[in-house]
């Protein structure tokens, strides 16, 4: 080790926010310890400890001191206070990325899961030298997946984290250059656009493609905020060791919350699905899964109904939790309903796959034509520019503009569609300017 301040890492076996925090740091090319607590009951136990009774991977510290999880570490990561503790933020106020020395790429994107990555090996390939702008889920929601079995080309399926791990680097391979942070402002009041990050790092740019993905979505329950963390979580295959023998209940109706629900089975005593309507949202492969599940008596099935708040305390994690159910359906809006039961119900563990909100507030301000929960508006339709916003020069790809399919391939599909149309922008960019000039040196004849 080094004169660094010591970093240490708890983590576990197929814990992608695990792999995000070691990215981070690797990142920054700081050296860490890492304790992984799988299999090892009393390490578990030292962590626990250290982290205040948190029983979620990854726990970070430096100099003894609890940085937190994965939120708690990017989060500190936005606003510079990560660099303050690790004593590399004047390295990093003096890498000339400030207005001062602003440095100009032909391209930025934001994002680097599936569609971000796409449109990095296309645009790569065409020497349009993107710089890649990782996001605050860096990999996207892919690496929280823990089989794909339906991309394109692996017979026998391939993890999230593994796929994006292989796209990363075959973005690498053609000239993409990919930086660990988040885009805070877009201002398209200028030509190249002002791309600012929230550690304060300034770029210019030509073009940028939002492919920053969409964030899971929280239910604003009693009990959320405090417990989050201690047996509440939005992240299955990150947390569910943690809960071994527990009952657990999983909120949602969607392909995600039936795997995480078939996923939770390998630990649980038994799952519970949680669902507000009659009728899943999620495709048959993943209700036949689960209904193989509740066959074998490992999940139980609770249609319409819905969690309104969660019990416990971070000492002894979570108690229980309160339920609605009305056979109409949304029973939080029939809360009035003399046919609405609201119940007690015991679990020990709660895990939200409700859907996702997408990560396009750093456009607000720009003109980009987005709908009422944010998604980007594009021109779509046929032919060429179908990832065209509103502002000439300003791309939409994946979860940021799709709310209806929300699949790697389809992603893929709109990140490789946004670089062609980005090279065509950039290619009609470069003959103006060139006609401008010949106009301008014509004049001075």
């Amino acid at each position: 080790m080094s004169d660094q301040p010591r970093v240490e890492i708890y983590t576990k076996t197929d814990c992608p926010y695990c792999e995000k925090a070691k990215d981070l740091f690797d990142s920054k090319g700081i050296e860490y310890e890492e304790y992984n607590v799988t299999g090892d009951d009393e390490l578990f136990e030292e962590m626990v400890e250290r982290a205040d009774g948190r029983k979620t991977a990854p726990e970070v510290f430096i100099d003894d001191e609890l940085i937190g999880g994965w939120d708690d570490t990017s989060a500190r990561n936005e606003t510079g206070e990560l660099d303050e503790k690790l004593d590399i933020a004047d390295e990093n106020d003096s890498d000339g990325d400030g207005d001062g020395n602003v440095e100009h790429r032909p391209l930025i994107i934001a994002g680097t899961g599936i569609a971000g990555l796409t449109a990095a090996i296309y645009a790569g390939r065409s020497n349009n030298d993107p710089l890649v702008i990782e996001g605050d889920e860096p990999g996207g929601q892919l690496t929280l997946t823990t089989d794909v079995a339906n991309y394109p080309g692996f017979p026998e399926g391939i993890s999230g984290p593994e796929l994006v791990n292989n796209m990363k680097e075959q973005a690498k391979q053609f000239g993409a250059e990919l930086k660990n942070g988040i885009v805070d402002t877009v201002e398209a009041d200028q030509r190249p656009f002002r791309v600012e990050l929230t550690n304060g790092d300034v770029y210019t740019a030509d073009a940028v493609i939002a492919a920053s993905g969409a964030s899971a979505r929280t239910l604003g329950v009693p009990g959320e905020d405090d417990l989050m963390g201690y047996g509440l979580s939005t992240c299955a295959t990150c947390d569910g060791a943690f809960f071994r023998d527990e009952d657990m209940l999983v909120v949602g109706g969607g392909d995600a919350a039936m795997e995480e629900a078939t996923f939770l089975t390998k630990f649980a005593d038994t799952v519970y699905i949680a669902h507000r309507r009659e009728e899943f949202r999620a495709e048959d492969y993943w209700i036949d899964r689960v209904h193989e599940k509740v066959e074998e008596g490992e999940i139980t099935i609770m249609k319409n109904t819905e969690l309104v708040e969660v019990h416990g305390s971070q000492e002894g994690g979570v108690d229980h939790v309160t339920l609605v159910e009305n056979d109409q359906g949304h029973p939080t809006d029939r809360l009035d309903d003399p046919e609405t039961n609201e119940f007690e119900f015991d679990v020990g563990a709660v895990f939200l796959a409700i859907g996702h909100t997408p990560n396009t507030e750093y456009l607000e301000g720009t003109g980009v034509t987005m709908d009422d929960e944010g998604y980007l508006r594009t021109q779509g339709g046929d032919g060429g520019g179908q990832t065209e916003t509103d502002v000439p020069g300003i791309f939409g790809a994946g979860d940021v503009v799709d709310y209806h399919y929300q699949q790697a391939v389809t992603a893929a599909g709109m990140g490789s569609k946004a670089a062609l149309d980005v090279d065509e922008y950039l290619e009609d960019l470069e003959r103006a300017e060139s006609a401008s000039e010949t106009e301008a040196a014509a004049a001075d004849d």
